[in-house]
């Protein structure tokens, strides 16, 4: 079955609508609120794990941008949520390339209608996983610069990518386009996540675009090979926030890599 979203298709849940109505917001249908409230029941919890993925993505922004990276593509985007990535890196620099990318036509139309008055921020609906195609756009139709540094984001995206579809070699064609002193942050499901929330998800999301595959910490980590494993390396995501979050059962490893 092709995994690919297409319309606005009410009747399956997506992903970003998904993390929307985690996350509050208000883009979203009834089938993608029955799907959050099947993960809640098990893990009520797990409202807070979206605000602390939305921001280790925003913190990932500012670690690149502070080190002088002023081009950011945001794989995965989402549905649009304040503060974005634009306007986290816009605080450093103004002028800051910013390239939101999503393979759902109803993310893109989202983000086409708020990111259009933006000189330096694009919108571009294509798949993560045709790497060749979306680096050409990326270059033709954000004006990324891969001869500079960038910071990819891949925050709640690698988790939707079946083996199948090879992952690390995903990421190997992604980094090997980056320029030195680039960085890559991404999230992805951990295995040790409890059994039930593991069974709930993927049973409910089979063959959807939001199917996932919980992976192990050697598995997750060996998307890194190439890069810097920055501290505190692959954890939890809360343990790049901050030292007294709580735990989760739905657990999300959180990665940021230095391509040197």
């Amino acid at each position: 079955m092709k995994r690919v979203p297409e319309g606005v298709a009410p009747q399956e849940p997506r992903s970003a609508r998904v993390f929307d109505y985690l996350l509050g917001g208000k883009d979203n249908y009834d089938v993608d609120r029955e799907f959050a409230h099947r993960i809640l029941q098990v893990a009520p919890e797990t409202r807070s794990l979206a605000w602390f993925s939305r921001n280790f993505l925003l913190e990932a922004v500012r670690i690149a941008g502070a080190t002088g990276v002023r081009q950011f593509i945001d794989l995965g985007s989402g549905i649009p949520t304040s503060p974005n990535v634009h306007e986290v890196a816009h605080e450093t620099d103004p002028t800051a390339r910013v390239a939101y990318v999503d393979n759902d036509p109803v993310v893109f139309v989202h983000c086409n209608a708020l990111m259009g008055n933006h000189p330096a921020v694009t919108a571009l609906h294509a798949d993560v996983r045709h790497a060749d195609r979306l680096l050409e756009l990326l270059e033709s139709e954000s004006g990324i610069d891969f001869t500079q540094p960038v910071a990819i984001t891949m925050v709640g995206v690698l988790h939707f990518v079946m083996d199948d579809e090879h992952p690390a070699e995903l990421v190997a064609r992604y980094r090997d386009a980056m320029a030195p002193g680039s960085y890559l942050a991404f999230t992805h499901g951990a295995d040790i996540s409890h059994p039930e929330i593991i069974a709930r998800t993927s049973q409910d999301a089979m063959n959807t675009s939001a199917q996932v595959r919980y992976r192990s910490l050697d598995q997750v980590t060996s998307f890194l090979d190439g890069f810097e494993n920055l501290e505190p390396g692959v954890v939890p995501l809360q343990q790049w926030l901050a030292d007294d979050l709580p735990e989760t059962k739905l657990v999300l490893y959180g990665a940021v890599g230095r391509k040197n």
